[in-house]
């Protein structure tokens, strides 16, 4: 009997092992920094994307699904409102095309195109060397608060999207900010 009771314990888990692991919905914030260089600092960013239901669908029926990587520098200030040194927006353009059955990434007026979804993610996920600030915008002696997030742009979707987005939680899909200390 205990022998029978192990054999089924270990088809459970060897069952258990063998499917997917869930991926939670939604944008998350892996990792973050502020590199320097000799031309000022860069963003470096990794995230984890997981379309919910209804966003692929509305991406493999033709809606393009619009991105934006907000970063921002604060100066924390004990006697006043924390001041906001710098913030800048990029957006990303993600659609489908039916015809050739790819999907297409777009980042200002340069466009990259992908056989599958994950791959896009992949690639949406990272942010690399890309310039944010100046050199001498940041004091030595001062202790910067850094913060990047992403999210969906609801604002640039269709209108009928739009009241969508108003009612449905599904459209509301961005991560939370990320903050971390940045000493020059």
């Amino acid at each position: 009997k205990k022998l029978s009771l192990l054999i089924a314990l270990a088809a459970l888990a060897a069952l258990a092992l063998s499917l997917p692991a869930a991926q939670a919905e939604g944008i998350e914030v892996r990792h973050a920094a502020l590199v320097s260089g000799e031309e000022g600092y860069f963003l470096e960013a990794d995230f984890e994307i997981a379309l919910n239901v209804t966003l692929e669908d509305a991406l493999n029926k033709g809606v393009p699904l619009y991105f934006l990587l907000e970063f921002e520098v604060i100066r924390p200030r004990w006697y006043w409102l924390n001041e906001k040194v710098f913030n800048t927006q990029q957006q990303y353009r993600l659609s489908y095309n039916t015809l050739t059955r790819q999907y297409r990434l777009g980042v200002g007026s340069l466009y990259h195109n992908f056989g599958a979804l994950p791959e896009a993610l992949d690639f949406l996920s990272r942010v690399r060397r890309r310039q944010v600030l100046e050199p001498g915008i940041l004091s030595k002696d001062i202790t910067y608060t850094a913060g990047v997030r992403m999210r969906l742009d609801v604002s640039q979707l269709p209108k009928p999207f739009q009241l969508n987005a108003l009612a449905s939680r599904d459209w509301n899909f961005g991560s939370e900010w990320a903050h971390w200390s940045v000493t020059p």
